[in-house]
């Protein structure tokens, strides 16, 4: 969860944003992580940070064999300045 802050974080400091508004993630079938389990530990790594109350869209795969199955990806971070 560190380093998807610290992706986030970078993001936002090169828009320019004052906080993250939205963040877009894909879950690996493989990640061990339930959409409620990564929301609630977003939302205690996002706590303090501009991504304080982001909206937060997950996509969780079930394919077992797909090459990041074991990956949580970032896909989409939405600021506002």
């Amino acid at each position: 969860m560190r380093d998807l802050m610290r992706r986030i974080d970078s993001i936002a400091d090169k828009e320019g944003a004052r906080r993250v508004v939205r963040v877009e993630v894909w879950l690996g079938a493989l990640s061990h992580m339930s959409e409620p389990h990564f929301r609630d530990h977003f939302g205690q790594a996002a706590a303090g940070t501009r991504a304080e109350g982001a909206e937060i869209a997950v996509t969780l795969s079930t394919d077992l064999h797909h090459p990041d199955a074991q990956a949580i990806r970032l896909e989409g971070v939405e600021v506002e300045s």
